[in-house]
């Protein structure tokens, strides 16, 4: 199974990586950065049940990859008669750890009542919608849809396929947090550069945005995860992978966090005198933290709270669970106070 996309999934309002796309080499092994990795999935793969999923859950395991750090972007149209198949197929998704997406919203893909149902983390929006909305105020009309739709379902909106600063505007303008395509590919340098939105492009604050705030699940991000007996020098390759990477989670077999790496004092410690031949064959958890934990369900006003407890610690990235304890993925302060502001 490969991706159709072809370049790095991009936080708007942040100018982060936040996932790649995987792929399946020629000796059929799953190719992916540290970072989350996003793949895409035919409706009818999906529909046609456990045995056709299982070379992905193979990939994975060869990998050395949980599903928790997949994204699994379901494209394409689902009959009315395959709905009830298409529930089981998401909840053993789930169940197995992926994150769920839709792809194709607003165009021939799944229609928008089903994506409220399956409530997903993310949706991607058509690109050939993305693309006629410069010009075309129908268009325009229907990103807002799904984008309210998305806000609703406390799902992220990802604008697919962008090439030209004026779609990535009218994208961004009715909600898109997360873009890909063309216009955010690395340059030369291996950079990628964002356009800077102009205050006409800012999202209108709805109500469910004002008093708490959203809640964290809203702002939820990728965490990237290794397991709890991983070692130092496991973590400074993550970290050296991708200069946007804030945090490397530690979990259990189960996925649920169990220590907490920030960036800049981890690698200040390894930078240190010694501090490798000290640390680097050595299990990380002796350098990483507890983890902080917020409930998938919790405001924004409220995991603020939470990260302003340790004076020591109040940028660290709060770990979002969900009803087992195990790791969503993650929230950055910095989005919080965002968020937060915006809605005072």
């Amino acid at each position: 199974m490969s991706s159709l996309l072809t370049g790095p999934v991009v936080d708007l309002d942040t100018g982060a990586v936040i996932a790649y796309p995987a792929a399946l080499d020629a000796s059929g092994r799953l190719r992916a950065a540290p970072l989350p990795m996003l793949l895409d999935l035919p409706m009818r793969v999906a529909l046609a049940g456990a045995g056709a999923m299982a070379p992905l859950h193979d990939a994975l395991r060869r990998a050395g990859r949980h599903p928790r750090e997949a994204i699994l972007l379901l494209h394409g149209p689902c009959a009315e008669s395959d709905r009830p198949v298409l529930r089981v197929v998401l909840d053993a998704l789930r169940n197995h750890g992926y994150l769920v997406g839709f792809g194709g919203a607003g165009g021939q893909s799944a229609p928008l009542d089903l994506i409220a149902d399956a409530a997903p983390y993310l949706v991607g929006l058509a690109p050939d919608v993305v693309a006629r909305a410069p010009l075309d105020h129908r268009a325009r009309a229907v990103l807002r849809a799904v984008a309210s739709l998305a806000q609703g379902v406390g799902a992220h909106v990802l604008a697919l396929g962008v090439t030209t600063e004026a779609e990535l505007a009218a994208a961004r303008a009715q909600g898109a947090r997360l873009a890909h395509g063309p216009l955010l590919a690395p340059g030369p340098d291996g950079r990628i550069r964002v356009p800077l939105p102009s205050p006409a492009e800012s999202p209108a604050e709805s109500p469910a945005m004002v008093a708490l705030g959203p809640r964290v699940q809203e702002l939820l991000m990728p965490a990237v995860t290794l397991p709890a007996a991983a070692k130092a020098e496991d973590v400074v390759a993550a970290f050296g992978h991708e200069p946007t990477i804030t945090s490397v989670i530690l979990v259990d077999e189960y996925q649920r966090p169990e220590g907490s790496l920030d960036r800049g004092r981890f690698l200040l410690s390894i930078a240190s005198r010694y501090g490798h031949a000290l640390h680097g064959s050595k299990p990380a958890r002796r350098l990483a933290d507890a983890p902080r934990t917020v409930p998938k369900t919790t405001p924004a006003v409220a995991a603020m709270r939470v990260a302003g407890r340790d004076g020591g610690r109040v940028y660290d990235d709060l770990v979002v669970t969900d009803e087992l304890n195990r790791c969503l993925g993650i929230v950055r302060v910095s989005d919080l106070i965002r968020q937060v502001t915006q809605s005072a």
